[in-house]
């Protein structure tokens, strides 16, 4: 036996599992990609007794071992085949202890792929409270493995599942529900082409071989043949399987559970949704906390963001100092530093949405939240499905487009997908919180409402109506005949988990600072080079000039002119050229030349528009110190000499950066997911069209 044990963690959808997963991973988890799928891995690492090490696999939530969707399918493609990479050598099936006997369905069908396979009961304590009663010990004599009682929300018998671990080497040696019965011709032609005895994995190959790589073209044209001469009906042999293994866990759990409390079993929740679901007290109450997230975000923030800024500030004119004058100098304080400070600088804001996010989906509110909208979405051509992902987009669009291929409707999909990039991201905020505290004064209505904080709030909504909007066009343009439905099981209330809500917040800011940093530190470095740099008898001809003015003026007038000097060179740089090359096309949105480079370089991704900003007017020159939105307030129109950022100019740019497609990493994965060029360019140019046509009309009504 290696000294790395591979475990998959597998089970349910809202059993715990992911839970579990941080608990025994720690911090010393990573997420990739199940090889040649876009689906999200969880691999992370733990120790057991013994000092042996665990490699631990979060397989996607499934019912059961026949998906409906392509996320649900790799908890198959990876217990099914011994060649995939991530083929375990132990299954921890996770279980809901308060409901038991439809969670044991999976894990029956899991244990009857031969495996080795350790149950863990979760959320004891909680079944315990509502009056459930489980005979542990009679449950793992009569299923033939361990069984482990836990609560993963208060670490409780963790260690005992280690144990566990530790002590299983082998399969279940009891028979398990008869599936012989269900097709034998066909089951027998199977066995013999693949040569095994293995009678569920044989059933298993006849309903899906088309998801399992490990056979050629010949065996899948053979098991398709094998199918079509013993009329193998695949829905009815599931639904009869599924009826054959209900009965076996009938004789199974008899005098293992006893339900003393069946009355007040989620009676608390009940009370609660119907308040909380209410159709018109439910949406009144999401919008209220709505506002209070996003008051928060202003309002709590405010002090770390001023040390943060504070410390660049300091770093910068202490850098200028007392490191030696010179290029490199330049390069590490205006261009890598600026960039960087103009990132970390939002960390309080991004953990404080994350946190709240964390705490919505932990107590199970974003369920119902899902719940709520759903009649809403479908009369705007979109399924409560499509609500996971659009609400998941808040964070971020990438993942959230990837959790749409849960969506079995073709249409339903692809509109999901072509509107998710629409509502305001992570990325967007440092754009938004920055051009806000320009343009918007930092006043209480009421004496508790932060103005800031309302006009964010307004910023997400308009997003959200947007692509609300969107999606019914859509919705018309696109012809399908398919329905779609919507099914799905609200977890009962709970107290959020503050260890995992503070893990979230730290992996997140986390994220945030490393994958947008190394964008933002490969920006700064090329805009900075791009804005120091020109053609070179433009720069002689400026300096000419300059040295002409200086020996006329007096001593107290040179820093003026240096002042002078760096902005004119930086107009007439690289950077500059390019500036101006745009701003015929952007000015009628309220847009300067500077505005014009920020818009290109945040292409690469969103929060580059804050970077790119700090490195110019670093670039440009100013007072030692001064941080990056005094000198954006101090920005002046040379032609008005009215200020750069008026409340014109900031909505519309807050506008143009709500409805822009301005991600790399989400026009990648759109491709990816819908396998053409054709949906990433129509979401190009529709959201590109979208944007200018808004801040054009915007600029124009309120200049």
């Amino acid at each position: 036996m290696t000294s790395t044990i591979k475990i998959a963690l597998v089970g349910n959808p809202n059993t715990g599992k992911s839970t579990l997963f941080n608990i025994l991973t720690g911090l010393n988890q990573k997420i990739g990609n199940f090889p040649g799928i876009t689906v999200d891995k969880k691999l992370g690492y733990c120790k057991l007794p013994g000092g042996r090490q665990a490699e631990i696999i979060d397989l996607p939530g499934t019912y059961s071992l026949y998906p409906k969707s392509r996320d649900e399918r790799i908890a198959f493609q990876v217990l099914a085949d011994s060649t995939n990479p991530s083929y375990p050598d132990l299954v921890v099936v996770i279980a809901d202890a308060t409901n038991l006997r439809r969670n044991l369905l999976l894990y029956t069908q899991v244990a009857d792929l031969g495996l080795p396979v350790l149950l863990a009961l979760n959320m004891t304590d909680m079944a315990k409270k509502e009056g459930i009663d489980i005979n542990v010990d009679k449950l793992s004599e009569r299923l033939g493995v361990q069984v482990v009682p836990i609560s993963a929300r208060s670490n409780q018998g963790i260690d005992k599942l280690k144990a566990a671990i530790v002590n299983t080497t082998m399969a279940t040696q009891l028979p398990g529900a008869d599936m012989d019965h269900l097709a034998p011709g066909a089951l027998q032609h199977t066995r013999e082409l693949l040569q095994t005895d293995h009678t569920y994995l044989c059933l298993q190959v006849l309903h899906q071989h088309e998801h399992l790589g490990r056979y050629t073209e010949l065996e899948h044209e053979a098991l398709e043949e094998i199918k079509r001469i013993n009329n193998f009906d695949v829905s009815k042999l599931q639904a009869a399987e599924t009826i054959a293994r209900y009965r076996y866990l009938s004789s199974v759990l008899s005098g293992v559970v006893v339900d003393t409390g069946a009355k007040r079993k989620f009676a608390f929740s009940d009370k609660i949704d119907a308040v909380l679901t209410n159709r018109f007290w439910g949406f009144i109450i999401f919008f209220l906390i709505l506002f209070f997230i996003f008051n928060a975000i202003f309002s709590w923030s405010t002090f770390p963001m001023d040390l943060i800024e504070g410390g660049f500030g300091w770093l910068t004119e202490y850098g200028h100092e007392h490191l030696p004058e010179g290029l490199l100098t330049d390069l590490f304080l205006d261009g890598i530093l600026a960039g960087l400070g103009g990132i970390v600088i939002f960390i309080p804001q991004i953990a404080i949405l994350f946190a709240f996010i964390s705490i919505l989906e932990d107590t199970g509110y974003m369920a119902r939240v899902t719940f709520m909208m759903d009649k809403i979405m479908r009369k705007f051509g979109l399924s409560g499905k499509s609500v996971v992902p659009m609400i998941g987009s808040l964070a971020c669009a990438v993942p959230s487009i990837m959790s749409a291929r849960n969506i079995e409707n073709w249409k339903d999909r692809i509109i999901t997908i072509m509107v998710s990039p629409l509502v305001s991201c992570s990325a967007r905020l440092p754009v938004y919180t920055l051009l806000i505290s320009l343009i918007i004064p930092e006043k209480m209505l009421f004496g508790f409402i932060n103005l800031q904080g309302l006009t964010l709030m307004g910023m997400y909504l308009i997003s959200i109506i947007a692509a609300i909007l969107v999606a019914w066009v859509m919705k018309i343009i696109i012809k399908a005949k398919e329905k779609s439905y919507f099914i799905m099981e609200l977890p009962v209330y709970r107290m959020p988990r503050w260890k995992n809500v503070i893990f979230t917040m730290y992996e997140k800011s986390r994220t945030f600072v490393f994958e947008a940093g190394k964008v933002i530190i490969a920006i700064s470095i090329v805009l900075w080079v791009l804005a120091t740099y020109g053609p070179p008898e433009r720069f002689a001809a400026i300096d000419r000039k300059y040295e002409q003015i200086e020996a006329q003026k007096i001593e107290t007038e040179i820093a003026t002119l240096e002042r002078d000097r760096s902005a004119e060179k930086l107009e007439n740089s690289y950077a500059g050229i390019l500036g101006h090359v745009l701003e015929p096309m952007i000015k009628p949105l309220g847009f300067d030349w500077k505005i014009g480079i920020a818009l290109v370089t945040s292409f690469a991704a969103r929060e580059a528009f804050v970077g790119t900003m700090a490195t110019i007017y670093s670039v440009e020159g100013g007072e030692e110190g001064t941080t990056i939105r005094n000198k954006m307030l101090a920005a002046r129109n040379p032609d008005t000499g009215l200020p750069v950022f008026t409340f014109a100019t900031g909505f519309s740019l807050m506008l143009f950066y709500a409805f822009a497609m301005q991600c790399m990493s989400t026009v990648a994965v759109v491709f990816r997911e819908t396998k053409t060029w054709k949906w990433p360019i129509i979401q190009i140019i529709y959201m590109t069209a979208l944007a200018y046509v808004a801040s054009l009309i915007a600029y124009q009504l309120l200049k």
